[in-house]
């Protein structure tokens, strides 16, 4: 077995994988079950069909949208490279603690069909989870709408003859495409549109440094760190002083949040399609983070190296790759001709954003139907194991990218983009209520010992990170309560969320008339243990063959 490469032994491990949840029975499967579909009669079964760097790269593909690329212009055009540099770290630990508290809990239980409100279900409370869920499937299916209206707009870029619309419509086909056919085809599809992304920005990050100490054609010189200097590193925001250059920080950090939300829960979902999860789940949380720190720290402060805050060019009306800092200082720099190929990858960019969103937003509402907290038909699955009318459903809804085609519709949209990215402050939130509670059980019956992946400065980094994410989103909106900024629409679109998840969760609890919460004695943290240890035994860690393999294994 040690001979073999990493396909041979993801192919080993699929094939006894695959035969040892046929074989155990039903009887087995009810304590927990491997999967859910099949313990609930409500569906289908999926498919573990995703590899090591398929599970790598869609979460790396959710991460790096045009939030990188397009939103960080708008950030440091606002507050200036040091809140927006700042904000960028910040965030990343918030994601480092929100990935590693999935990651510990669906290594622990990696079964088919798992989604995070199952989760939560298990671990805190029905009513909570119900909640969670919805919230969880809007914010993906609002933000495939948002990338198809990125890519629209990024197409628009070479002023054809072609109407927004039907853009859209191209769009939107493919990703279907990628996601009806078969899992395996989506993870393909991901890994490639992820590769060009990861080369993209790699390239972007050393072209900076270039262009940073003086290698550009022109006759900038050496830039250094000028424009920290004039116009400055801080723009103070709302008022003057330390006041206004902290508000400055707090409004990058909320706004920093939009590119982040739903990433860390991208390698979670992937879990139960994932060859080898107990192995492939902890590598891909641990490298996520690392390549996050990567690409958006040194990023962030690329873009305030090369790019001032006030270039007007930063607040251009248009959404597309004119406005990205990159292409801004590519231009700053002299460097002719590169604008085109950087905004064809800023295109894949956000197809590859809008794929892995679908596939989420598909996987939780297959999950909610397998539960019962979703119709029944939503749990159907083709014999490729993708849980098609789940992704009609989620695909319908990011057909709200066609309001984009009316200016009244792209005010419209902007406002449910804004929404959407609270929805994830939320979700946040209840993920790490969830890890809290899942390791109190396994305290309270000792089994803590057991978990197969285990992470530094738990559980008390959750909780500080938990009362910082909850500080972030009832503040998200403060900016509105300025008399100068009042306007309803801007209160709405940061604060309707709030009252829409409590009417779920309130709602469902007084219909099902359910506790508050599970006690911690009567949390199962045992049910589907025993099977998935079974199946995860016929793991083997692939031995290289020689220093390319070493290589490739140590990337993918």
């Amino acid at each position: 077995m040690h001979n073999h490469d990493n396909t041979e032994v993801e192919k080993g491990y699929l094939e006894g994988a695959n035969n040892l949840e046929r074989n155990i029975s039903y009887g087995e499967r009810a304590n927990g079950g491997t999967a859910l579909g099949e313990v609930t009669g409500r569906g289908g079964d999926t498919h573990r069909g995703l590899k090591s760097r398929h599970i790598q790269f869609l979460a790396l593909g959710g991460a790096i949208g045009t939030g990188l690329f397009v939103g960080s212009g708008g950030i440091l055009a606002l507050v200036g490279p040091a809140p927006l540099f700042m904000a960028y770290l910040s965030m990343m630990m918030v994601v480092w603690c929100v990935m590693n508290n999935l990651a510990e809990i669906v290594t622990y239980l990696p079964m088919k069909g798992i989604t995070i409100p199952y989760f939560v279900k298990r671990n805190v409370d029905s009513s909570l989870a119900f909640a969670l869920g919805w919230n969880y499937w809007y914010a993906y299916a609002i933000l495939v709408a948002a990338e198809a209206t990125a890519g629209a707009i990024l197409l628009d870029y070479w002023k054809t003859t072609v109407p927004a619309g039907a853009w859209i419509a191209i769009f939107m086909i493919v990703i279907l495409f990628l996601n009806i056919v078969a899992v395996g085809v989506f993870g393909e599809a991901e890994f490639w549109f992820a590769s060009i992304k990861f080369l993209t920005i790699m390239g972007l990050i050393i072209l900076g440094i270039v262009i940073m100490l003086g290698g550009s054609p022109n006759d900038q010189g050496r830039i250094g760190f000028r424009y920290w200097n004039n116009p400055g590193a801080f723009t103070p925001y709302l008022v003057d002083g330390s006041t206004g250059r902290f508000l400055g920080y707090w409004t990058a950090f909320v706004r920093a949040g939009f590119a982040f939300i739903t990433s860390p829960e991208l390698i979670a979902l992937a879990a139960g399609e994932t060859i080898a999860p107990r192995r492939n789940i902890p590598k891909a949380a641990r490298r996520f983070v690392w390549r996050l720190a990567i690409f958006y720290g040194l990023g962030s402060l690329i873009i305030g190296i090369i790019v001032p805050s006030d270039d007007p060019r930063l607040l251009s009306p248009d959404s597309n790759a004119t406005a990205s800092p990159f292409v801004i200082g590519i231009a700053r720099a002299g460097i002719g001709g590169l604008n085109h190929v950087i905004n064809a990858a800023i295109l894949t960019s956000a197809w590859s954003a809008g794929n892995a969103f679908l596939f989420s937003g598909s996987r939780i509402l297959y999950g909610m139907a397998l539960n019962g907290d979703a119709p029944k038909i939503f749990g159907k699955t083709s014999k490729n194991g993708v849980p098609w009318v789940a992704v009609l459903a989620t695909w319908a809804i990011g057909l709200l990218a066609f309001l984009n085609v009316s200016n009244t519709g792209s005010q419209v949209f902007t406002w449910f983009s804004n929404i959407s990215t609270i929805s994830g402050f939320i979700a946040w939130i209840v993920v790490m209520i969830t890890y809290i509670r899942f390791r109190k059980a396994l305290e309270f019956q000792g089994l803590l010992h057991t978990l197969p992946f285990r992470t530094p400065l738990q559980p008390y980094f959750t909780y500080f990170v938990l009362g910082i994410v909850s500080v972030l989103t009832l503040t998200n909106g403060f900016q509105v309560f300025f008399p100068s900024n009042w306007a309803v629409s801007d209160f709405l679109a940061a604060y309707i969320t709030i009252p829409i998840f409590l009417v779920l969760y309130l709602g469902h609890k007084a219909w099902f008339r359910t506790s508050w919460f599970i006690r911690v004695q009567d949390i199962d943290v045992v049910s589907g243990k025993r099977e998935m240890d079974e199946l995860c035994a016929h793991d083997v860690d692939p031995v290289p063959k020689n220093v390319l393999q070493k290589v490739w294994f140590w990337i993918a």
